[in-house]
């Protein structure tokens, strides 16, 4: 019974945006496998790891019949990207499916479908936003290096997402760096009742990354639903369902420091240049950099066990107090790699307390780093 007739990069599109989010190995064989839904001529790919779940559609379907099937995800992303442009065939005779094209001839072991574990959809979403997808992107781009990975604080491993009226927040945090972003929009959002609604979730990590790479630089909107525990993205003829992380994330607004006043602008490029020459001396197990400002002028400097040592020396515009700093320098180069201004604004209190690098006139982006010391 044939399935599918269609192009090569048509058959390609749907698989490469569910496959991202399918393990190599897994306690559940199935879980390997995508589940490709034929009804008519729509086809529906769905793929899940029990924590997220990937929807698309293509119209490629043949003949009227209703077909359900799973076979492995990567195997047949592996045999469609090695194939040469043209037209490609899915099949489904007795328990295998056929891939052809041309003269090339796959036989793929399949799984009923009926075996698949898809993730239930929650009943009732609380709040709803709209957004453009390159807001979104924009979003967790700006915060996403900073959330945890594999921390026993499993509510750090994930960012949390504010919706507040009209405003989309971000926050992320491993302890040690905080960056927050935020948004306004034009429109608010809503809660099931209607009525504008304030909504605090936890995403996973994986999430976040999954997102980063299917969503698009353009301005087609992208649907976010919050439920107590299930967020759902609906965007480009994709549905993404995710579990959240339960917990309590961290006190955002009482981490970034207000009322400092020891604060410069700088060039953002040259700053990064300098960290990325002066942490070219720093060892893997130490990654720590001291910052010595005085006026008009900031010293970078590093050493390691071999006695070498790397000193920058960076001029501006500053008369505040003296300060001698430690930071961690992979700290700094991941926000300085982020931002696309031409200057940053970095803010201190003392030697010992965190520094606050924003962007010079707008409050809109926050990231907050703890000292270290040297």
């Amino acid at each position: 019974m044939q399935l599918v007739k269609t192009s090569r990069d048509n058959l390609l599109r749907p698989l490469q945006i569910v496959s991202g989010i399918v393990e190599r190995r897994h306690t559940l064989p199935i879980l390997a496998n995508l589940l490709i839904r034929k009804s008519g001529s729509n086809v529906s790919f769905l793929s899940t790891d029990i924590e997220i779940q990937i929807t698309t559609h293509a119209e490629c379907g043949v003949g009227s019949d209703n077909v359900a099937t799973t076979v492995a995800a990567r195997k047949l992303l592996d045999i469609l990207r090695a194939m040469p442009d043209g037209e490609v065939a899915l099949s489904l005779n007795d328990k295998r499916m056929t891939v052809q094209s041309g003269k090339s001839r796959f036989a793929l072991q399949t799984l009923a479908a009926e075996e698949f574990p898809t993730v239930a959809e929650a009943s009732e979403f609380g709040a709803s936003v709209s957004l453009p997808q390159k807001t979104f992107k924009h979003l967790l781009a700006m915060v996403h290096f900073a959330m945890a990975q594999q921390d026993i604080r499993y509510y750090l491993n994930g960012m949390l997402l504010v919706v507040d009226g009209k405003k989309v927040m971000a926050v992320a945090t491993d302890g040690h760096r905080l960056a927050y972003c935020g948004v306004e929009l034009d429109t608010e959002a809503t809660s099931s009742e209607g009525a504008p609604s304030r909504q605090e979730v936890i995403i996973p990590r994986k999430t976040i990354l999954e997102l980063q790479r299917l969503l698009e630089d353009n301005d087609d909107p992208v649907q976010v639903q919050l439920a107590a525990n299930q967020v759902k993205f609906t965007f480009a003829n994709i549905e993404l369902i995710s579990k959240l992380v339960e917990g309590k994330f961290p006190d955002f607004q009482r981490v970034i420091p207000k009322g400092y006043k020891n604060a410069f602008a700088i060039d953002r490029v040259k700053l990064q240049q300098a960290l990325q020459r002066t942490a070219i001396l720093t060892t893997d197990k130490f990654k720590g950099v001291r910052c010595i400002l005085d006026t008009h002028v900031l010293k970078i400097s590093s050493t390691n066990a071999d006695q070498e040592e790397a000193q920058e020396e960076l001029e501006l515009d500053y008369s505040g107090d003296a300060l001698d700093i430690g930071f961690n320098v992979t700290y700094l180069l991941d926000v300085l790699a982020n931002l696309k201004s031409e200057q940053v604004q970095v803010s201190l209190g003392d030697s010992n307390s965190s520094a606050l690098i924003t962007v010079p006139e707008d409050d809109n982006f926050k990231y907050v780093v703890m000292p270290m010391r040297i």
